[in-house]
């Protein structure tokens, strides 16, 4: 909420005079740091809380992502989020003032996205706030931009923020007493893949559909917890 009002303020400032490589440089750093995080993440799948546990540990990591991205190409979830914005995007930016198409496109940009969903259990799960920093960073530069064009509009979309990721986090962390530490590890193993792949979008290297991967986020924790009944 915090950068996304700092930004907001810095952006009607400044309006359109924030040079554009500017941009591109904090943006491709943040992706540096995202892909460093992911990769962190992701060799949990070799720590001892999964290796201990099984040593096929690896393969039910990869296995979840990949039968997790089969799911979610099959559902359209990256498709299906994409429309959904296009479509709001479009009905405010042609029937309201641009206070109310800040707030909606601002909101939409902020909450809709594997990232905050990603930050989001990763908090409530584990504590573990790096994902949200590094997504506050990137949501209150792009605040910067959206308020230099739409005003302060772009500001309330922070309510946004705060009912949607706070949600997330409580929902995760009332089910923390469910999830076992190795189903919290494959859960955290999956989603550091996941966090590559938005890396890799950041630095604009590749257009991971990373929302088509979140299925692997159940997909994992379940596959472990089906091990350890059996185990």
């Amino acid at each position: 909420m915090g950068t996304v009002l700092a930004g907001t303020a810095l952006g009607t400032l400044i309006g359109d005079r924030l040079p554009q490589r500017i941009r591109e440089t904090v943006f491709h750093s943040l992706g540096l740091v995202t892909i460093l995080i992911g990769v962190d993440a992701g060799l949990e799948a070799f720590g001892p809380t999964l290796a201990g546990l099984t040593r096929a540990s690896l393969v039910i990591v990869m296995g979840s992502v990949l039968i997790g991205g089969v799911i979610g190409e099959l559902l359209g979830i990256e498709r299906g989020l994409s429309r959904l914005g296009d479509a709001l995007k479009a009905r405010f930016a042609q029937r309201q003032a641009h206070f109310t198409e800040g707030f909606v496109v601002a909101s939409l940009v902020f909450c809709v996205g594997p990232l905050t969903v990603l930050g989001s259990i990763e908090d409530g799960l584990t504590g573990d706030y790096r994902l949200l920093a590094i997504k506050s960073l990137l949501d209150g530069f792009a605040a910067v931009a959206f308020a230099s064009a739409l005003g302060w509009g772009v500001g309330f979309s922070a309510l946004t923020v705060l009912l949607y990721q706070g949600a997330l986090t409580l929902s995760a962390s009332w089910a923390a007493g469910v999830f076992s530490e190795p189903m919290v590890a494959a859960l955290t193993a999956a989603g550091g893949i996941l966090i590559i792949g938005i890396g890799l979008r950041l630095l604009e290297l590749r257009e991971v559909r990373v929302a088509n991967l979140l299925p692997a986020l159940v997909l994992a924790p379940v596959s472990i917890a089906v091990v350890e009944r059996f185990a």
